[in-house]
């Protein structure tokens, strides 16, 4: 029979971030999300733009600004992790 070691330590890791950090996190955060709603935008008006034939250029147009904006995606996360790394290191 196994006996198991019970204590009273907490199962946690306490991680300290401070108010700027946070503000830092939400404010990327917050960029990041209004990227992905006008993303989801574009392509779905020009999903629909694409049932009119006379509309196709502005259909293609919208796929290509959504396109980009996919690019954009990655580069707001590079940028938070460099601005973080600012923060807690200032002397780099």
């Amino acid at each position: 029979m196994k006996q198991f070691k019970v204590d009273n330590e907490p199962n946690y890791i306490d991680v300290q971030f401070g108010q700027h950090e946070i503000t830092i996190n939400e404010r990327y955060e917050f960029f990041y999300n209004i990227n992905d709603v006008l993303i989801a935008l574009c392509f779905l008006i020009g999903s629909v733009l694409f049932l009119w034939k006379p509309l196709e250029t502005y259909a293609i147009w919208m796929f290509i600004v959504g396109s980009a904006l996919f690019l954009i995606r990655p580069m707001i996360q590079f940028i938070k992790r460099f601005h973080l790394k600012k923060v807690r290191n200032p002397e780099s």
